[in-house]
C-alpha cells in the first residue's frame, strides 16, 4: 500500500474519530440532580403496634431526578416487597410525563423488606404491596420534590464491601438434602456499588446504593419495618443532618441471605412458644410451622422483640457505615454526563410444577406458557445501571457484569414490575432442589444468559451512542 493511501486512511479514521467523539459529546451536558422520600408507612396495627424508637419502623418512597440539559431521568426505590407490574405501568407513565423523558429513563425498584406491611398473624410469603393508587401518588410526590431541587451536581461511582450476606441454597448435614440456610462455600457477592451525587463543593445530594441481600429479618413476625435496606437509609441520611437521601436497590439477591439470623429467628420462637436457650436455633425448625399454619402465631416477647428491632438496626449501621466509607474515598465526580436509557425484553420457555413439596426432592414439571422478562438500563456518564424485573442468582449478574463492554456496571434487580417468572437460577443452581427452584416457572438453559446477554447489548448500545 502506497504512504499516499496509508495517510488518507489514517486521516479519514481521524475524523471520523472525531466526528463520532463530537456525536457522543453532543448529548452531555451539565448534570444536575435533586432528591426526596415520601413517607408511605401504614396505618399502625393495634396487635403489632411499633416501638416508636427505631427508624426501620417507617417505609418511605424515596426518588433521585436527573437532567443534563438535553433529557431527564429518574431512579425511584419504595419500602415494598416487589414492585406491582401495575405500579410500574401507571406510575412510570406519569413520571415520563413530568420529566419530558421516555420512559426507558426510569428504574422503579423495590427494596424487598418481607415486613413491609404489618398483618396479625401474617399470611405465608412476603407481605403484599400496599394498594396502587396512594403508592403512585407517593411517587409522583417524591419526583415533584425531587424535580424541585434540582441542582448542579457532579456524579462517581465507589465500591466497597460487606459481610453481611452469606449464599443460602445448602445441602443439609442432617438430611443430605437442599435447604434454605449458610453457605459459606457457595458464590456471594459481597460488593456494595454506591453511585454518589454531590455538589461542586462536595455535598451530599443522594447515593444510590446496590447491595445483594435480602430483607427478611422480619418475615412473619408481624411488625411493619423496612427491615435493614431502610436502617441503613436512614442512617446514613442522618448522618448528614437529612440533607440528603439514600436510595438502597437490591442487588442479586435471589440466593442471599443474611448470614446472621439469629436474633430474628428467636422473635419467630417467642411467636410460636419454642424455647430460647441462646443458642442458634435452625431457622427452618421455626419459621416452617409459622409459615405452614402448623402452629398459632403467639404474642411477640417484648424483650426478645426489642433485641430483633436493635437487631435490624445495627445491621443498618454497619451497612451505613461501609457506604459512607465509599462515598468518602469515591473522590470528586464528573458534572459533564451524556444520559440515556433503554428497555429490551427476554422471552424464555416456561414450565408449570405439578407435584408439591417445598424442598428438597425433585419437582414434576409440564410445559407452560412461555415467560417475559423486562430489561433496563441507565447510563449516566462512564456509569451503567441495568435492571431486571424479577429475583436472579449471584451468578447471573457476575456473568453480565464480565460482558459488560462498561467497568461501572450495576445490576439492580426487582426494578421496573414484576416478572411472572418466580426466581431466576443461573442454569448451573437449577439442579439444586430450593424451592426457589423448585418454583421457578423457568425452564434451564434460556435466562441466565438472556438476561446476562440482554443487558451486556444495552450497555453496548449506550456505549455507541
Amino acid at each position: 500500500m502506497k504512504n499516499s493511501t496509508i495517510r488518507f486512511l489514517l486521516l479519514t479514521f481521524a475524523t471520523l474519530a472525531i466526528w463520532a467523539s463530537a456525536s457522543a459529546a453532543a448529548d452531555r451536558g451539565p448534570l444536575r440532580a435533586g432528591a426526596a422520600r415520601v413517607d408511605i408507612t401504614p396505618p399502625v396495627n393495634p396487635e403489632y403496634p411499633p416501638s416508636g424508637k427505631y427508624e426501620h419502623e417507617h417505609l418511605y418512597v424515596r426518588a433521585i431526578v436527573l437532567d443534563n440539559g438535553f433529557t431527564r431521568a429518574a431512579l425511584l426505590n419504595a419500602d415494598l416487597g416487589n414492585m406491582p407490574e401495575d405500579v410500574w405501568m401507571n406510575a412510570s407513565k406519569q413520571i415520563a410525563d413530568e420529566l419530558k423523558c421516555p420512559v426507558e429513563n426510569i428504574i422503579m425498584s423495590a427494596t424487598h423488606t418481607h415486613s413491609g406491611v404489618a398483618a396479625g398473624p401474617p399470611p405465608p410469603g412476603p407481605p403484599p404491596a400496599q394498594p396502587s393508587a396512594p403508592l403512585v401518588a407517593a411517587m409522583m410526590d417524591a419526583v415533584h420534590q425531587a424535580k424541585a431541587g434540582l441542582q448542579p451536581a457532579l456524579v462517581g461511582l465507589g465500591t466497597g464491601f460487606s459481610y453481611l450476606n452469606v449464599n443460602r441454597d445448602a445441602v443439609s448435614e442432617e438430611t443430605h438434602r437442599w435447604t434454605q440456610a449458610p453457605n459459606l462455600n457457595a458464590a456471594s457477592d459481597k460488593t456494595v456499588a454506591v453511585v454518589s451525587f454531590t455538589t461542586p463543593a462536595g455535598d451530599p445530594i443522594a447515593a444510590y446504593v446496590n447491595y445483594a441481600m435480602h430483607p427478611v429479618n422480619g418475615y412473619l413476625v408481624g411488625i411493619t419495618s423496612a427491615d435493614f435496606p431502610g436502617a441503613a437509609s436512614r442512617y446514613v441520611e442522618q448522618a448528614f443532618d437529612d440533607k440528603m437521601v439514600m436510595v438502597f436497590t437490591q442487588g442479586a439477591s435471589g440466593d442471599q441471605n443474611p448470614l446472621l439470623l439469629r436474633p430474628a429467628t428467636n422473635a419467630l420462637a417467642s411467636k410460636s412458644g419454642v424455647k430460647i436457650t441462646g443458642y442458634e436455633l435452625v431457622r427452618e425448625n421455626v419459621e416452617g410451622p409459622l409459615r405452614e399454619g402448623q402452629v398459632a402465631h403467639g404474642k411477640l416477647d417484648p424483650k426478645v422483640a426489642d433485641r430483633f428491632e436493635r437487631w435490624i438496626e445495627s445491621e443498618g449501621q454497619l451497612l451505613g457505615e461501609e457506604v459512607i466509607r465509599v462515598m468518602t474515598n469515591t473522590g470528586k465526580g464528573n458534572g459533564d454526563v451524556g444520559i440515556w436509557g433503554g428497555q429490551k425484553s427476554v422471552s424464555c420457555p416456561g414450565r408449570q410444577r405439578t407435584n408439591a413439596g417445598r424442598e428438597g426432592e425433585p419437582g414434576n414439571y409440564k410445559d407452560s406458557d412461555a415467560v417475559n422478562i423486562r430489561l433496563g438500563m441507565v447510563g449516566i456518564g462512564d456509569i451503567a445501571l441495568t435492571a431486571v424485573n424479577a429475583e436472579v442468582y449471584t451468578m447471573i449478574s457476575q456473568r453480565m457484569k464480565k460482558h459488560s463492554p462498561m467497568a461501572n456496571t450495576v445490576l439492580v434487580t426487582l426494578a421496573n414490575g414484576r416478572a411472572n417468572s418466580g426466581y431466576i437460577p443461573d442454569d448451573a443452581s437449577f439442579g439444586h432442589n430450593t424451592f426457589q427452584v423448585l418454583g421457578s416457572r423457568l425452564k434451564p438453559g434460556c435466562a441466565e444468559q438472556g438476561i446476562a446477554g440482554g443487558l451486556a447489548d444495552l450497555v453496548a448500545k449506550y456505549t455507541a451512542k
